[in-house]
């Protein structure tokens, strides 16, 4: 696949961590440790020119598992590569919630500089906002001496998905970024595949692409878990996918949305399936398992270290992500003309018959190592930070997996 990076740039500008890792933001993230500290951190991120405040929800009734996944996926956020320093927020220093995320990103991220507080140490949210925006000052001001350095694709980790798909979504925007896929993949990076509901029917045609008998399991193993748990509830996944906005685009079974969606992962080879929000471990292409829901897996995906996320859209979506660029891809003419201020590059040009999707991938590849140096996508010009945990319940939750 070396001829896919012909005349194609194989390297951006980056920020360099202290741990080795590079980032293409430089961001102070402020990051609630339990939904009471919500409006704590939005308010220390509000006062702090350039600061983006993490949302977390929860109704305060997570199950031990489920809080341990809900911090694993937060301490992923703080030591993402595209966060240079953060400030953790909780409500207590008894139940340790906010000490628990600041020693889980410290391991992940040796010497990143991160802090951590608690509203009720501090003697309240007013207090609690001052200490915030005195810590983050003092790290923004570190954060604005740092530079860029070229390193090579070989370093970048890059997310796909998809989201308010329709029929040009399969047979334009996802196999654009297939071959966007593909030409990271050669230059020695990592590209993610996720969003396990979207992968049944398709499952079969993935796990002949694994590299072993093992992943090839693995992959037919987390379709079969989705399909388990929908039953255990009287649903069926295919009873609510396609959605009513899919099947209004066109789109008729969730066979045909699946067959459509893994086009976003090339032709690559399968190194290994991850779990929700799991940093992968290797190069090349790697599928995670995680639901449906947009906000959740684009999310889970930047927990994971994921430099930035290449997102197919037919019938339009807004979506962004506090940590990571979020590049919105559309196929259909109608809405790249109605959300031209939501999309960032047009794939019309192969439904239209004017274009391959190989000289629209690697324009797509040019933009996307654009956006890696620091150009700004149409979301985060915008404002959208949105950021979402997967909530599940205690029967149905793994091990929170490292990395």
């Amino acid at each position: 696949m070396a001829d896919l990076l012909d005349g194609v740039p194989t390297s951006f500008f980056g920020f360099r961590r202290p741990d080795g890792s590079v980032g293409v933001r430089n961001h102070l993230v402020i990051i609630p440790a339990v939904a009471a500290a919500n409006t704590v951190a939005r308010r220390v991120a509000a006062l702090i020119p350039g600061a983006v405040a993490v949302g977390l929800m929860d109704d305060g009734t997570e199950t031990p598992r489920a809080r341990a996944l809900t911090e694993h996926v937060l301490a992923g956020a703080a030591a993402s590569p595209n966060v240079g320093a953060a400030v953790i927020i909780g409500l207590s220093p008894e139940t340790g919630e906010a000490e628990r995320v600041l020693e889980q990103a410290r391991r992940r991220a040796p010497g990143k500089p991160i802090e951590a507080l608690t509203i009720q140490e501090n003697g309240g949210s007013v207090r609690a906002i001052a200490r915030g925006v005195e810590a983050g000052q003092k790290l923004a001001a570190r954060l604005a001496l740092a530079q860029r350095t070229e390193v090579p694709v070989s370093e970048l980790i890059l997310a796909t998905e998809c989201g308010g798909s329709d029929a040009t979504s399969g047979l334009a925007s996802n196999p654009t970024v297939g071959v966007v896929s593909d030409m990271v993949v050669a230059a020695g990076g990592t590209v993610i595949l996720s969003e396990t509901t979207e992968l049944l029917g398709a499952e079969h045609i993935l796990a002949r692409r694994a590299k072993d008998e093992a992943v090839a399991r693995r992959i037919i193993e987390i379709v079969a878990n989705v399909e388990k748990a929908a039953n255990a509830v009287g649903a069926t996944v295919a009873g609510g996918n396609p959605t009513p906005g899919n099947m209004a685009g066109g789109l008729t079974t969730i066979e045909e949305k699946s067959l459509g969606c893994i086009y976003k992962g090339g032709t690559s080879t399968i190194q290994g399936v991850l779990d929700f929000a799991q940093r992968p471990s290797g190069k090349g292409l790697y599928i995670m398992d995680t639901p449906g829901h947009d906000a959740v897996s684009v999310s889970a995906k930047a927990a994971a270290g994921a430099h930035v996320c290449l997102f197919t859209t037919g019938r339009g979506s807004p979506l962004g992500n506090a940590i990571y660029p979020v590049i919105k891809v559309c196929a259909n003419p109608a809405t790249v003309a109605r959300m031209p201020d939501n999309i960032d590059f047009s794939a019309a040009g192969i439904i239209e018959g004017t274009a391959t999707k190989e000289e629209l991938g690697r324009a797509l590849y040019r933009l996307m190592i654009e956006v890696c140096n620091g150009r700004l996508t149409n979301a985060e010009i915008i404002g959208h930070q949105e950021f979402a945990i997967h909530r599940i319940g205690e029967a149905a939750l793994e091990p929170v997996a490292g990395g």
